[in-house]
């Protein structure tokens, strides 16, 4: 097992079209952990998600959230993800970013039409801040 250093760590988050796997907390407590598809830009795991859903108001409600990126093939890789979110309702801040997502996860011929369906009232643009990072390569070797 290898510690990724800081550039690993970016690479591997941002190549091909694994998900993200979002952690944040129910209203009671309890974990709550949903696929998501995001980019990255800096610091910032990028992504939308419904500001009346689950992870949408608990995102709202704790301003906090994790995230796990795995490769499911040995020897096995992982990154986790922790750190602040920040939300923005603003529809041509998002609409880009919906775009980028839309491309990286369904190519680029269907970019714009997903980037529009996403970009959306109702819609958030997250940002979560890229605080704590925990990235190992080659878990079984």
């Amino acid at each position: 097992m290898t510690v990724m250093t800081d550039a690993e760590w970016r690479e591997f988050v941002t190549v091909g079209t694994r998900t993200g796997k979002l952690a944040t907390t129910r209203r009671d407590g309890r974990p709550h952990v949903v696929p998501i598809w995001f980019v990255l830009e800096g610091d910032d795991i990028v992504f939308n998600t419904g500001a009346d859903t689950l992870k949408g108001r608990a995102l709202a409600r704790t301003s906090w959230a994790s995230m796990c990126v795995d490769d499911d093939r040995p020897p096995f890789s992982f990154v986790t993800v922790s750190g602040p979110v920040t939300l923005s309702t603003d529809l041509e801040e998002m609409l880009p970013y919906s775009i980028r997502i839309g491309a990286r996860y369904m190519g680029q011929e269907r970019a714009d039409e997903l980037g529009r369906r996403n970009a959306v009232e109702g819609e958030l643009l997250v940002r979560l801040r890229a605080e704590h990072v925990f990235a190992q390569r080659d878990v079984a070797d």
